[in-house]
């Protein structure tokens, strides 16, 4: 088998750009077109939602991304593969087969993949918390969610049924990638070596605009043209799972081996071993050639055996963040948000909230660098207080950002431009499944 595959990535994350993903559709050539949209902190957001809402809890942009692609779907073949399923594929099916039915595209299959919520799985075992050890049941009700990362096994199916579009909920990213590599070649899912080379392959295309320039720009250290139209990357993989990254001609940003470089390392701790729910990919040996035209070869990657586990994201109820931000300008600005910023934290301390517990930073100034900035930069003209608290309570969390907005007329001069919000914290924490205990099921539906 010599065909080369074409797969594009029309999403990085979940709010990203549409329009890219409409050129790849239209001008990139490709087979399969793969919108990776879903974090550990969105899917929890989306088992909120889905709980308020029993029809929702699907990605935020689900029917602009469909109204957008489905077209192409039904005309020229093209298959999507989406996380954007995110904590309701089900629902996300239905909104997807409506506005099918609404654009009137013909005959589209599609299809849904269920099982990574295993919230019930894990509230009955005893499975510790990886970052505390306890049992993940004694988290109780603030338990919000659990979803397993499920790996591009459990896309197979629906791509063996022939569905032009796949739903998912929590599916590792470059799996999303990987399950059309599989199908198409017909790979064995015990071949390492192959796995371990389409996953180095979808890790370069799983972040979107990260690998053709968006993320890597630096003006004077690294100048990227055109970053208003930057075009989203595809891979032209070879039956042997190696490849080709590129970018559709035209479109701005660029793919050349610094930016390869930069994408293949990000998120990865152990380049020899990183582990997917697919296969141990070795990234340490990968072979890169610049092939010039925004082209890069890659190659060498391999894998070992798959873990025998399942990573779990647990999303956890962890109180509320309250937060209030101010700006002062002109002379003294910097001294006077310092001022504004003590008298908060006094106030606050009369309100039963510890010093201890509350963050106070200059936007722009120390809120990233804290006193390393305050001993080597000059002095702004213009300084942003912001002051925030994780708190358990939430009308203690409210009172945060309203000492902030009270500075308004109470002092320091000169202050402008106040927000305030208190929203609850959801953290993230992990647990392992045996793979024996997760069980996957496909749903397909019919566009008329």
């Amino acid at each position: 088998m010599t065909k080369t595959l074409r797969i594009g990535c029309g999403a990085g994350y979940a709010g990203d750009r549409i329009d890219p993903a409409v050129t790849l559709a239209e001008r990139g050539d490709i087979r399969y077109l793969c919108f990776e949209c879903l974090a550990e902190r969105t899917i929890a957001i989306a088992q909120l939602e889905k709980a308020a809402d029993p029809g929702k809890g699907y990605g935020p942009f689900l029917e602009e991304r469909m109204e957008a692609v489905l077209p192409f779907c039904a005309r020229d073949g093209l298959v999507v593969v989406t996380n954007l399923g995110a904590a309701n594929p089900p629902a996300a099916l239905e909104k997807t087969l409506e506005i099918a039915r609404r654009l009137g595209t013909g005959p589209l299959r599609l299809g849904a993949v269920t099982g990574d919520d295993v919230l019930e799985t894990v509230l009955a075992g005893n499975d510790p918390v990886a970052e505390t050890g306890a049992p993940v049941r004694d988290l109780g009700d603030r338990l919000l969610s659990a979803n397993a990362y499920l790996g591009a096994e459990a896309i197979l199916p629906a791509l063996r049924a022939g569905c032009r579009v796949v739903l998912t909920g929590r599916v590792a990213d470059p799996s999303l990638f990987l399950a059309p590599m599989i199908h198409e070649f017909r790979w064995d899912l015990g071949d390492w070596r192959r796995l371990g080379a389409g996953t180095a392959l979808g890790h370069l295309l799983e972040c979107a605009a990260q690998v053709t320039g968006g993320f890597f720009a630096d003006p004077g250290v690294k100048d990227v043209p055109r970053l208003e139209d930057v075009g989203f990357p595809i891979a032209e993989v070879s039956p042997d799972g190696g490849g080709v990254i590129t970018k559709v001609p035209g479109t701005g940003g660029r793919v050349d081996l610094r930016t390869c470089r930069e994408q293949m390392l990000y998120e990865i701790h152990d380049p020899s071993a990183y582990l997917t729910p697919d296969v141990t990919a070795d990234f340490s040996a990968v072979l890169m050639e610049d092939l010039g035209q925004d082209r890069v070869r890659i190659a060498n990657a391999a894998g070992r055996a798959r873990p025998e586990s399942l990573k779990v994201s647990l999303g956890v109820r962890e109180g509320f963040l309250g937060e209030g931000e101010i700006s002062f300008a002109g002379r003294g600005a910097l001294e006077r948000a310092r001022m504004a910023g003590e008298i908060v934290l006094r106030r606050l301390e009369r309100a039963g909230i510890p010093r201890n517990l509350v963050k106070v930073e200059i936007i722009g100034y120390n809120a990233l660098l804290g006193p390393i900035a305050e001993r080597g930069f000059p002095v702004p003209s213009d300084a942003r207080l912001r002051v925030a608290a994780r708190l358990e309570d939430r009308r203690q969390a409210e009172r945060v950002g309203e000492e902030v907005e009270n500075l308004y007329l109470n002092g320091p001069a000169g202050a402008g431009g106040a927000r305030k919000a208190a929203r609850p914290v959801i953290a993230i924490y992990t647990t392992f499944l045996p793979r024996e205990r997760v069980r996957t099921e496909l749903t397909i539906r019919e566009a008329p």
